[in-house]
C-alpha cells in the first residue's frame, strides 16, 4: 500500500519500498560490516578448530613416489616374430596398463608380501576401539538399555584379507604423465618407510607380472603347437596318399591334352555346321528337281536342273530334241544330286558320333582333373600350414626364456622426511575461509529471514509512514516503578525519547496543535500503554493540564502503573451516574490526572460509537489542553478504529523486534480502510545491547550514552 497525501505531521509521508530483483551491494555490504563481530567470532572458531584438528587430532600422513616406464618398442633377442607382440603404446593399452597396476591382483600380492593383514594401519580389525564411534554407542545402548551383550561376528581370513585390500587401493594411486610412457605410483601411509616399501614392491610385482604373464603365454603356445603340428602332419600325410592313389587308379592325360581336344571339339562343330549347310542346300536342290520332274515341264526341268547340257537339248521353241535323251540326261541329273545328299548326311552322321565321342571323353577327363586339383589344393594346404605351424613351434621354442617385461622402473620410490598431510598452513586458511564464508552466511540468513522491525528506516519503507518516535526500553522491572523512574532520570535515553515524541507532535502543525490524542498498536504488550503515560507526564511538565484516560475496558490494566483504589470510570459518567470529577484521579506527583475504565454489559465499541461518547469527549476538550486516550490494539478488537474518528491525531506503536511485518502492515491497513490517519509510528522498547548485536551499535550507541548520564 501507499500513502502520498500530507498527514497531520504536515509533510509527505514516505513510500513504501518497492521490491527489485537487482541486488543491492551497498546494502549487502552493510549487513556483512554490521555483523562483522559475528563473521569473525565464525572465523576464529573455525581457525581454532583447524588449528586444534591439523596440530592436534590429524595424523601425519607421507607420500611417496615410485615411477615406470612403459617400452613401446623393444628389440628381440632372435630376429623372429615374437608369440606375444608388444604394447603398442596407444592410449587405450596406456589406460589398460594403468588398470593392471590398479588391480586387485597385484594389491593382494602386495598384502602377501609385505604381511599388511598384521597392520593395524591397514586392518581395521587390529586397532583400539574408539570409545565415542558408532559402534561403541551403539553397543553401550545395546547393552545397558535392552540389556543385550553385543557378539561380534568372526570374519573369514578372505574377507579380512579383501578390507586390507581396500584399505590398501584407498592409500595407492596410479597416474599416466601426460605426453609420456610414465606411470607415477603414490602410496600415503603414517609410516614413511612402509609407504616407499608398497610403492617399490607394486612397482617389481608389476614388472615380474608382466615376465610372468609373457612366460605362461608363451608355455601355453608351445603345448598347443605341439599338439597342433602333430595333427597337421597326419592330415598333411593323409592328403598325401589319397593324391597318390587317384592319380595311379586314373588314365589321366595332361591338362594339355585336355585343352587339345576342346580344341578339336570346336574343329568337328565348326565343321559340321559347314556340312549342315551342305547338306541344306542338296536337299533343297533334289526337292526342286523333283518337283519339276513332276510337272513334266521341259522348261521348268531345265531351270531346275541348271545345267548347259539340257539347255542344248531344247530347240529354240523349249521342245526337247529327243526326249528320251532329255528324260535320260534329267535322270543322271537328279541321281548325282540324291548321292550328295546322302553323302552330306552320311558325313553329319559320322560328325555327330565324333562329337559325341570327344564330349563324353572331355567330361569325364574335367571331372578326373577336378578331382585331382582338389586333392593337389588339399595337399599343398596341409603342406603350408604344417609349415607354418613348425615353424611357429620352433620359434616359440627358441623364445621360452628370453622375455622381456614391456616395462621397467625409472626411479625407486624414497623414504619421505617430510609429511604430505596435513598440510597445516592450507588447512589453517581454509578453516578460517570457511569460518568467515559460514558467519556471512549465518548473518545473511538472520537478515533475510529477519521479520520484525529494528530500524527507523526500515519500518518507514516497509510501511510508508513516518517514524516520529523511537523510545528504548525503559530498565525498570514492574509498571509501577514505570513512572518513578522518567520522575527520578530525566535525563535520560528513555525521558529524552518521550520528549522528542512530543515535540514531533507539537510541532507537526503550529496553527492547531493535537488536542486529543489517541495511542495504539498492532498487538498487546509492544509498550503502548507505559508510552502513553510518559508522554502525559512529559506534556504536564509543561505547565498543560492533561488527562489520561484508560480506553482498553476489558483488561485494565491502567491502575497497575498507579496506587490508586477502584472507581468508577468514564462510562459512569457518560450514564449521569456520577460527576466528571468524581471520575477524575489527580496526581499531584506526576501533575496530570487519570480516569480508570470499567467494565460494562454494553460492547465497547458500540459505547464509542455514541454520540454520547462524542459529547462526553467535546465536554473534556473545554476542560483540558491534552487527551491521551490509551485504546486496545487495534488487530485485536474494532475499538480503536472507532475512536480514531473522535481524535486529532493517532500515534501507532510497534515494539523492536518483536512486532512482525504482516502485523503491522494489516493494523494500518485497518485504519486506512475507516479513514482514519496515523500521524506517524513509534519505534518502542529499543535495546541498546540488542542493536548491538545485530550490529547496529555504531548508529544507537547515543542510547548508552544515555544510560550512562
Amino acid at each position: 500500500m501507499t500513502h502520498a497525501s500530507h498527514d497531520l505531521l504536515g509533510g509527505i509521508k514516505p513510500q513504501p519500498e518497492t521490491r527489485s530483483d537487482e541486488i543491492d551491494l551497498g546494502k549487502l555490504f552493510a549487513v556483512l560490516w554490521r555483523g562483522k563481530l559475528w563473521i569473525s567470532l565464525c572465523g576464529l572458531i573455525a581457525l581454532m578448530a583447524g588449528f586444534y584438528y591439523a596440530f592436534v587430532i590429524a595424523i601425519p600422513m607421507y607420500t611417496t613416489n615410485a615411477t615406470v616406464a612403459l617400452e613401446s618398442r623393444q628389440e628381440q633377442i632372435v630376429d623372429i616374430e615374437s608369440v606375444v607382440s608388444g604394447l603398442p603404446g596407444d592410449q587405450v593399452a596406456i589406460n589398460t596398463e594403468l588398470e593392471v597396476l590398479r588391480s586387485r591382483r597385484l594389491m593382494g600380492k602386495v598384502v602377501s608380501d609385505l604381511g599388511l593383514v598384521q597392520d593395524p594401519e591397514f586392518n581395521s580389525r587390529l586397532r583400539t576401539p574408539s570409545a565415542f564411534s558408532l559402534n561403541a554407542i551403539a553397543g553401550f545402548v545395546t547393552e545397558n538399555i535392552f540389556g543385550q551383550t553385543p557378539t561380534p561376528r568372526a570374519a573369514s581370513e578372505e574377507a579380512i584379507t579383501d578390507s586390507v585390500v581396500d584399505a590398501l587401493l584407498a592409500r595407492v594411486s596410479v597416474a599416466n604423465i601426460r605426453q609420456s610412457y610414465v606411470f607415477r605410483i603414490s602410496v600415503v601411509s603414517q609410516d614413511p618407510q612402509k609407504a616407499a616399501q608398497i610403492a617399490n614392491r607394486l612397482a617389481e610385482l608389476y614388472i615380474e607380472d608382466q615376465i610372468t604373464l609373457k612366460f605362461e603365454k608363451t608355455v601355453q603356445a608351445t603345448e598347443w603347437l605341439t599338439e597342433r603340428v602333430a595333427d597337421l602332419q597326419i592330415e598333411l600325410e593323409t592328403a598325401e596318399g589319397q593324391l597318390k592313389d587317384f592319380s595311379s587308379n586314373t588314365d589321366l592325360i595332361s591338362p594339355e591334352g585336355l585343352i587339345a581336344l576342346n580344341r578339336q571339339l570346336k574343329d568337328l562343330r565348326d565343321r559340321q555346321a559347314d556340312i549342315t549347310a551342305l547338306r541344306d542346300a542338296a536337299v533343297l536342290r533334289v526337292a526342286t528337281l523333283d518337283a519339276a520332274l513332276q510337272t513334266g515341264d521341259t522348261i521348268q526341268m531345265v531351270e531346275a536342273a541348271d545345267t548347259a547340257e539340257l539347255t542344248r537339248l531344247l530347240t529354240d521353241d523349249g521342245i526337247a530334241m529327243s526326249a528320251d535323251a532329255f528324260a535320260t540326261r534329267y535322270g543322271e541329273i537328279l541321281t548325282r544330286a540324291e548321292l550328295e545328299r546322302g553323302r552330306y548326311i552320311a558325313q553329319l552322321d559320322a560328325i555327330e558320333v565324333s562329337i559325341n565321342q570327344i564330349s563324353d571323353s572331355i567330361a569325364t577327363q574335367s571331372d578326373e582333373l577336378v578331382q585331382l586339383q582338389q586333392f593337389q589344393r588339399e595337399a599343398d594346404a596341409s603342406g603350408l600350414i604344417y609349415e607354418f605351424f613348425l615353424s611357429r613351434l620352433k620359434e616359440t621354442s627358441v623364445q621360452q626364456g628370453l622375455q622381456q617385461a614391456e616395462s621397467r622402473i625409472l626411479s625407486n620410490a624414497v623414504v619421505p622426511n617430510d609429511p604430505s598431510a596435513p598440510r597445516k598452513p592450507m588447512v589453517l586458511m581454509l578453516s578460517l575461509i570457511l569460518g568467515l564464508f559460514v558467519g556471512a552466511g549465518l548473518v545473511l540468513f538472520r537478515e533475510l529471514s529477519q521479520n520484525t522491525f529494528r530500524l527507523a528506516e526500515d519500518l518507514e519503507a516497509k510501511t510508508g509512514y513516518a517514524v516520529i518516535g523511537q523510545v528504548p526500553v525503559i530498565p525498570s522491572r514492574g509498571r509501577k516503578k514505570v513512572l518513578t523512574y522518567l520522575k527520578e532520570k530525566p535525563n535520560s535515553a528513555a525521558a529524552e525519547a518521550i520528549r522528542n515524541l512530543r515535540t514531533s507532535l507539537l510541532l507537526a502543525n503550529l496553527d492547531k496543535a493535537p488536542q486529543v490524542i489517541m495511542s495504539t498498536s498492532s498487538i498487546p504488550g509492544e509498550g503502548k500503554t507505559t508510552q502513553s503515560i510518559a508522554l502525559a507526564q512529559n506534556l504536564a511538565g509543561l505547565g498543560k493540564n492533561v488527562l489520561l484516560i484508560e480506553g482498553d475496558i476489558r483488561r485494565r490494566v491502567m491502575s497497575e502503573y498507579f496506587d490508586i483504589p477502584e472507581k468508577s470510570g468514564f462510562l459512569s459518567v457518560m450514564l449521569g451516574d456520577i460527576t466528571l470529577d468524581e471520575a477524575l484521579t489527580s496526581l499531584p506527583d506526576m501533575k496530570f490526572d487519570v480516569m480508570l475504565g470499567e467494565t460494562s454489559q454494553t460492547n465497547a465499541a458500540d459505547i464509542f460509537s455514541s454520540d454520547r461518547f462524542a459529547a462526553f469527549l467535546g465536554m473534556l476538550r473545554k476542560k483540558y489542553d491534552y487527551i491521551i486516550i490509551d485504546t486496545p490494539p487495534v488487530l485485536a478488537v474494532t475499538d480503536a478504529r472507532i475512536l480514531g474518528r473522535w481524535v486529532d491525531t493517532t500515534i501507532y506503536t510497534v515494539k523492536w523486534d518483536s512486532t512482525s511485518h504482516r502485523q503491522v502492515l494489516d493494523g494500518l491497513k485497518a485504519f486506512e480502510q475507516v479513514n482514519v490517519k496515523v500521524a506517524g509510528l513509534v519505534l518502542a522498547q529499543i535495546s541498546a545491547r540488542g542493536m548491538k548485536r545485530y550490529g547496529y551499535g555504531d548508529s544507537y550507541g547515543a542510547y548508552q550514552s544515555y544510560y550512562q548520564s
